[in-house]
C-alpha cells in the first residue's frame, strides 16, 4: 500500500494534460516577458533620448502601450516621437500576437482542461471511505443508480471513453477519464482511501487488472467484479476479488426465481434496492462487549429496536438464517438486520454498522423523525 504522503496529484495527472499544462505555461510565460521587456525598453527609451525621470518615462511607456490616447507626459523632440512611433508598432503587434494564443487556448480548450482539472482534482482528495465504480457501462450505470438512491453514498466513477465521462458528469456523479486498470488512475481516485471498488468494466481480464492493481495499491479494500463466465469467475476470485457477479448467471437465477415466486421477488427487491423503500436491510458488525456471549433474546434487540435480526454470519464465514432466541452472539458476528429506517437507527445507537458510515445519514428521514 502506497502512503498517502508520497502521493503528488500532479505527477499522477494524465501525460496528456500534463502536455497541455506546460504548453499554456510556456505561453503564459512568452507573453508575460514579451510585456515586460516592451515595458523595460520603452522606461530605457525615454529615460535615455528625452531625459525623462524613471517614473515618467514608465508612465508614458504605459500609456503608449495601451493606446490610450493621453497626451505627451512632456514635449518630445523628434528622435522621442520616433522612438514612440516604433513603441507603438511593436505594442499593438505584440498585443495583437498575445491576444491570438490567448483565443487559440480558449478554442482548443487548453484553459477549460485546466480548470477542469483543478475542480476534478479538488473533488478526488476530498473524497475519504468511498467507492469506486470502474466502467460506465449498462452494469456500472445500475451501480452509481443504487448509490445515488442510497442518497449519502460517495462514489466516484472511472472511464475511458470522454464520451461516457461526459454523461456521467452530466448525472451529476464525481467522474475520472482513465484506464482503471493503471496504478496511476486508481490513485487519481484516491484508491488508497477508498473502502470498496466495483469492476464493471466490459472485459474480464481489464476487470481482473483493475481488481489485481486496486488490490496492490490498498490491500484492505473490498473489490467486487463482473464476469461474463464461470472461468473468469475463478480467475477473478484468484486474482483477489471479494466477490464476483455474473450478469448472466445472475440474470438468469432471477428470472427462474421471479416465475416461480413473483410475490418473493417483488419482496425482496423492495427492501434491497430503490429509494421510495418501507423496510431497509443493514450490516452490524458486533464491536460493544457487552452483547459478546449473548443469547439474542437476552440482547433484547427486537424489543429495543423493533428491528428483525435475520441472519448472523460468523467470523469464519459462517451464516446462520433465521436465528432463534437461543442463538449466542459471538465475538466477530455480523448481524443482518431489517426493520424501517427508525427502527435501524435506532439499532445503530446500539451496534455500528459493518458500512462504517452512520444509518441516520443513509436512511431517509420520515415526518415523525
Amino acid at each position: 500500500m502506497i502512503p498517502k504522503s508520497s502521493l503528488n496529484y500532479q505527477q499522477l495527472q494524465p501525460i496528456v494534460l500534463q502536455r497541455e499544462l506546460l504548453q499554456y505555461q510556456r505561453t503564459l510565460l512568452v507573453n508575460v516577458g514579451i510585456l515586460v521587456s516592451l515595458v523595460i525598453i520603452g522606461t530605457l527609451g525615454y529615460h535615455l533620448i528625452e531625459g525623462w525621470s524613471w517614473f515618467d518615462s514608465l508612465y508614458m511607456t504605459i500609456i503608449t502601450l495601451a493606446t490610450i490616447g493621453y497626451g505627451e507626459t512632456n514635449p518630445l523632440h523628434l528622435e522621442g516621437r520616433i522612438f514612440t512611433m516604433t513603441l507603438i508598432v511593436m505594442g499593438v503587434i505584440s498585443i495583437s500576437y498575445i491576444a491570438a494564443q490567448f483565443t487559440t487556448a480558449i478554442a482548443n480548450g487548453h484553459i477549460y482542461n485546466i480548470f477542469q482539472a483543478r475542480r476534478q482534482r479538488k473533488v478526488m482528495e476530498s473524497l475519504d471511505k468511498h467507492y469506486i465504480v470502474c466502467g460506465f457501462g449498462r452494469t456500472g450505470r445500475q451501480v452509481t443508480a443504487e448509490f445515488a438512491a442510497e442518497g449519502s453514498i460517495p462514489f466516484v466513477v472511472i472511464d475511458s471513453d470522454p464520451v461516457t465521462i461526459e454523461q456521467a458528469e452530466q448525472e451529476g456523479y464525481p467522474a475520472l477519464q482513465g484506464d482503471a486498470a493503471l496504478d496511476n488512475t486508481l490513485l487519481l481516485a484516491g484508491v488508497e482511501r477508498a473502502i470498496c471498488i466495483v469492476a464493471a468494466l466490459p472485459s474480464d481480464a481489464e476487470n481482473l487488472y483493475t481488481v489485481l492493481s486496486a488490490k496492490t495499491l490498498n490491500p484492505d479494500i473490498r473489490a467486487i467484479a463482473r464476469a461474463s463466465t464461470e472461468e473468469s469467475m475463478k480467475k477473478l476470485r484468484r486474482g483477489g476479488a471479494d466477490e464476483v457477479i455474473s450478469p448472466y448467471i445472475t440474470g438468469g437465477k432471477r428470472m427462474a426465481a421471479v416465475a416461480l415466486r413473483p410475490q418473493v421477488m417483488d419482496f425482496v427487491d423492495g427492501i434491497i434496492a430503490g429509494s421510495n423503500r418501507s423496510f431497509y436491510i443493514e450490516e452490524y458488525r458486533i464491536d460493544e462487549p457487552s452483547y459478546i456471549g449473548m443469547s439474542l433474546k437476552k440482547a433484547s434487540l427486537r424489543s429495543q429496536t423493533g428491528a428483525l435480526v435475520l441472519a448472523i454470519r460468523r467470523a469464519d464465514g459462517d451464516v446462520i438464517a433465521g436465528p432463534d432466541g437461543n442463538t449466542e452472539i459471538l465475538q466477530g458476528d455480523v448481524l443482518i438486520s431489517m426493520g424501517t429506517p427508525e427502527q435501524l437507527r435506532a439499532l445503530n445507537q446500539i451496534l455500528s454498522p459493518l458500512s462504517k458510515k452512520p444509518n441516520i445519514l443513509r436512511l431517509p428521514r420520515t415526518k415523525e423523525a
